[in-house]
């Protein structure tokens, strides 16, 4: 495998970190944490124990009182209950402001940890270090935490900015296909709203990232994977730190989202959310079309670079009431007011208020599938 680089992106705001991208980065925690930390949780999915107590191990050697508490894999750890479990261990460990969280797992453990972080004690430093493509390109990067309730994803959370956050690549060595395939709906993302060139490097290397091989995939994939992390982070960056609470520059973050969503919570979180997003992304295109917004040729060019990487851009078509439902809890519904993030161009993201319904049914059936068995391959 080629070298490459280690790379920094600052996110700016009255809380300023860095995000750390690159290979054998663990030497960087220290550093992050601050000198003043005396105790440190490492909060991770029973998936990561041996990685985490790897980290926990490294930590006390440096002469830190490091702890790590396991927590249930992806979406499960997201609940009120899971977060009390944690308080619990934080208080018998009489954990102080000055001590620290830590965070190792992919976006489901940063958005618990960070919110654990930010509710103790009105709040305590975090560093996340993510370990799947979503989590580096956006769970763990820009201050949003939360966790689930039975009535939707992320209802209950804080804005808490980390102390810092850790892209190690090597994680994504030994990542499945599917999940790698999966953060890259939201890579994608981030080149419709911001970065026409993520979308030119992915288009370039859809066959192979599609086929991810990890260790072995070649090192002109490893390198055009190293850049479109580091573009996508780049693009969270700028914006967080313009707006790190939604007044509403941040808002474009959410393309794709209000749908992908509302997929989510109907499918009982059994779909991965880049798979969601993905259709989510299709259905805002066609959204923005049927509002003579955006041209066919932007609409189409969304179908064949999510193809081409095997993510999903059609779902069920019996479920729109659901997806309806879903949608109206959605954290940028003001009121009965739907909201979508839209595009009148690649990079030039807009906001769409309150759309007709019929407009609304008439996106939707472009995305829908006659048939109501299908399902997101990448999701399976």
């Amino acid at each position: 495998m080629s070298t490459i680089e280690t790379t920094r992106v600052q996110v700016a705001g009255e809380s300023p970190y860095d995000v750390v991208i690159g290979r054998h980065l663990l030497g960087e925690l220290p550093g992050l944490l601050g000198p003043d930390v005396r105790r440190v949780l490492v909060i991770h999915p029973s998936s990561l124990a041996a990685t985490a107590e790897t980290i926990r191990a490294d930590l006390a050697q440096t002469g830190l009182e490091a702890f790590a508490a396991e927590v249930p894999d992806a979406e499960e750890s997201k609940t009120a209950q899971v977060a009390g479990f944690l308080w619990g261990v934080l208080g018998q460990a009489d954990f102080t402001r000055s001590d620290a969280i830590v965070s190792v797992g992919g976006g489901a453990t940063t958005d618990l940890a960070g919110f654990v972080a930010a509710t103790w004690l009105r709040g305590i430093r975090v560093v996340h270090v993510p370990t799947t493509l979503l989590a580096m390109v956006d769970a763990a990067v820009g201050g949003k935490t939360g966790i689930n309730t039975a009535e939707g994803k992320n209802l209950v959370g804080a804005f808490h900015p980390p102390a810092g956050v850790l892209c190690d690549l090597v994680a994504l060595e030994t990542l499945p296909r599917f999940d790698l395939v999966a953060g890259l709906g939201e890579v994608v993302k981030t080149g419709f709203i911001a970065d026409e060139r993520i979308l030119e490097i992915v288009a370039d290397h859809a066959a192979e990232l599609r086929d991810w091989k990890g260790a072995d995939a070649a090192d002109e994939t490893w390198a055009a994977l190293a850049e479109l992390v580091e573009r996508s982070v780049a693009v969270k960056a700028r914006v967080v730190g313009a707006d790190l609470k939604e007044a509403g520059l941040r808002e474009i973050l959410n393309y794709g989202h209000t749908l992908g969503h509302a997929i989510e919570l109907v499918e009982r979180y059994q779909w991965r959310h880049g798979a969601a997003v993905s259709v989510g992304m299709v259905f805002a295109a066609e959204l923005g079309r049927l509002a003579g917004k955006l041209d066919d040729s932007v609409v189409d060019r969304h179908r064949e670079i999510l193809t081409s990487l095997g993510l999903p851009t059609t779902y069920r078509g019996d479920r729109w009431e659901k997806l309806l439902s879903g949608m109206r809890r959605d954290k940028k519904t003001r009121g009965d007011l739907l909201r979508f993030v839209v595009l009148d161009a690649v990079g030039q993201p807009t906001r769409l208020e309150g759309p007709d319904p019929t407009l609304l049914a008439a996106a939707y059936a472009e995305i829908s599938e006659d048939a109501p068995t299908g399902r997101a391959p990448i999701a399976l």
